[in-house]
């Protein structure tokens, strides 16, 4: 009787109170918001109302042989995003490797003007989107005025959308600038490697939330594990016994600075349970988009062409689960309040931006494993500035750790160097 009674009070209250109920509603969602879970299969939801008509739409044009009996104005639009040319050609891995010889032709002055440039581009550019990272999701923003409190921007998707429609921005007006390869690839093939793409981006974002800027680092030097294993299962690859064993040194060197990393007074430097599940998460999609992007690279198109395509559906996920959240105009409000934020949001999407560029100019010019060697460094100097700026701190085991990773990463970019110059030798002579 008394939990009958008590309904129909609470049933009165509601009614009689309206506000009190939308408050409490409120409450709860906010409270929700808080879970990290939660917020990631929202952003999942989000994405599925577009993902899902957009398969409906492909295949209803796949089953029906659209190709052959359509016709009228869009017709263009639906074979480039559903069919495309399927033509897969190497003439563009043939021309960007000449472009590579024609750049080793120059004379020694140049190409070390150019390898300074490509280096400090890259530092530049990675090191204060680091900094940046840290500092928008790790830190307060002060308020307008002396009554209103500090506020802490939360949305990791709305940084994502940022980043992502200034590379569009980019990668557009480059394409629009140079004259690239006539696409081939169905434009559908890009939202596979956007949607992967976005959501490490997001963990790499969350995760800030719940470790130290160090321990992200040290776990994105090590995906080459998962990488390896994804490579496997996507791509059926097969690896050299050095390649397994510098894998697991970085493995060792992991495990010694996350067993050595004590719990600091600093709550961003505390590493939890949470920020280990976000960040194998973050391993895994972005392992996935590095082995579909290899996979798309099969058709004739350009770094940059890969880059606009990407990009496109990255934004167009990312808005629309912003706009069904009700998070992208709260996410602009809080730029308004905080020019600070807004000039940090800007200038983290202007570096990642032209770090993408200069991460395709660079390997174009020198190859892969010069640029592996230098974002090796950059992870490096990545860590001691973080150090130096937000106070972690890293025991004598830790650094040890750090320094066995970073071994192990140099030791790969030395072992695939011997093995190419090995191998071209060879093919010289079998040519003759």
């Amino acid at each position: 009787m008394p939990s009958f009674s008590w309904r129909v009070w609470s049933a009165l209250v509601f009614v009689m109170l309206p506000q009190a109920a939308d408050a409490e509603e409120t409450s709860l969602l906010d409270g929700w918001h808080e879970i990290w879970l939660f917020r990631f299969v929202l952003n999942l939801l989000g994405y599925s109302t577009i993902i899902v008509p957009g398969y409906l739409l492909i295949s209803y044009f796949r089953r029906t042989n659209y190709l052959e009996r359509g016709s009228g104005v869009c017709y263009p639009v639906v074979k480039a995003c559903v069919f495309g040319s399927e033509d897969k050609t190497s003439l563009l891995d043939s021309a960007s490797a000449s472009s590579r010889t024609d750049g080793d032709s120059g004379s020694s002055f140049k190409q070390a003007v150019k390898l300074i440039f490509c280096a400090a581009g890259l530092q530049a550019s990675y090191l204060t989107w680091g900094v940046l990272q840290e500092r928008v999701m790790t830190r307060s923003y002060g308020a307008t005025t002396p009554e209103e409190g500090e506020e802490r921007f939360t949305d990791s998707q709305f940084l994502v959308f940022m980043n992502r429609i200034l590379a569009l921005t980019v990668a557009g007006v480059w394409c629009l600038m140079f004259k690239q390869p006539r696409h081939g690839a169905p434009m559908y093939k890009y939202s596979f490697a956007s949607l992967s793409n976005i959501m490490s981006s997001w963990c790499q974002y969350e995760a800030l939330k719940f470790i130290s800027f160090p321990t992200q680092v040290l776990a994105k030097a090590s995906k080459v594990i998962p990488v390896m294993l994804m490579g496997k299962i996507v791509s059926q690859k097969s690896y050299e016994y050095w390649e397994y064993f510098t894998a697991l040194l970085i493995s060792v060197g992991v495990s010694m600075f996350l067993l050595s990393s004590s719990e600091d007074k600093h709550p961003s430097t505390v590493t939890t349970f949470s920020g280990i599940i976000i960040l194998v998460g973050y391993i895994v999609f972005d392992s996935f988009t590095s082995n579909w992007q290899d996979n798309l690279f099969k058709y004739k198109m350009s770094s940059v062409q890969m880059m606009f395509g990407v990009n496109m559906f990255s934004c167009l996920f990312t808005v629309g689960s912003l706009l069904e959240q009700g998070a992208f105009f709260d996410s602009l409000a809080f730029m308004m309040r905080h020019s600070e934020f807004a000039f940090h949001a800007v200038l983290l999407s202007v570096c990642s931006a032209c770090g993408q560029l200069f991460i395709f100019y660079t390997i174009n010019q020198f190859g892969a494993a010069v640029f592996t060697i230098i974002m090796t460094l950059r992870q490096a100097f990545a860590i001691l500035l973080s150090c130096f700026l937000y106070g972690h701190a890293v025991t004598i085991v830790g650094g040890l750790g750090i320094a066995v990773v970073f071994l192990a990463l140099f030791l790969r970019v030395y072992a695939r160097s011997r093995m190419k110059s090995s191998r071209r030798p060879a093919g010289a002579t079998q040519k003759v």
